[in-house]
């Protein structure tokens, strides 16, 4: 299982969580642990995790990611990553996570992929967590209502929509057509509805949203968490 190398600086780690998982290879999705380390959760093997605390006695686990059938992994080290009081995601079979651990908060099926494990994540950590992973673009867009054309700029994207700097002011509440114009001329054209504002941006929710779309969404924002 692959894991990011990114270096400590000033005793203060580089990441804004850091995940400890006792689990093989299979238990999680392709490049589930890359990608999931460059959204900002960190994932590193109990090993590792021992080896740069060492190095930096101020880092601390902030959540184990355990495959249940080495639950007990987590009593024997449960000291020196989080003195047992850290929560738990457990990577299961299909019956999902039993018993009455308290620390137990959350469980994923195995083979854990990117997006439900984010989405639990989101749960666990975040005030106001996203259900898909967002990354800054620079794409163009084309935007469409009542016969009216405009142009804007998307600077962030997920699957469920995104943030456009756009040439003309979109009320919120506003529905309109919108094309996203990928590389090599790829575009997908979508129902939005102006949500929220970011002066001078304004955010967007997608609806209606094709299973072909979500796919190409879906593949455009993973390939630019590995690029």
């Amino acid at each position: 299982m692959s894991e990011s190398r990114t270096p400590l600086v000033s005793n203060q780690p580089a990441w804004n969580r850091t995940i400890v998982y006792h689990a093989s290879r299979d238990a999680l999705g392709p490049m589930t642990d890359v990608i999931l380390s460059r959204l900002g959760y960190q994932m590193v093997l109990p090993e590792t995790f021992a080896r740069l605390q060492v190095e930096n006695p101020d880092l601390h686990a902030d959540l184990l990611l355990v495959d249940e059938r080495r639950i007990e992994e987590v009593v024997e080290s449960g000291e020196c990553e989080g003195g047992g009081r850290l929560p738990i995601v457990l990577l299961t079979g299909k019956q999902g996570a039993a018993g009455d651990d308290p620390r137990i908060v959350g469980a994923v099926k195995r083979p854990a992929g990117l997006h439900d494990l984010y989405r639990l994540m989101q749960q666990v950590f975040e005030d106001r967590p996203r259900s898909t992973p967002r990354v800054p673009t620079h794409l163009r867009a084309l935007c469409e209502r009542s016969g009216s054309r405009w142009g804007g700029r998307v600077l962030s994207l997920s699957e469920n929509g995104c943030l456009i700097r756009s040439s003309q002011a979109i009320l919120l509440g506003t529905r309109f057509q919108l094309e996203l114009i990928f590389p090599q001329s790829e575009s997908i054209a979508l129902e939005a509805e102006a949500a929220y504002q970011l002066l001078p941006d304004t955010g967007l929710v997608f609806s209606g949203i094709k299973p072909s779309q979500r796919e190409a969404l879906s593949r455009f924002v993973t390939q630019t968490l590995l690029a």
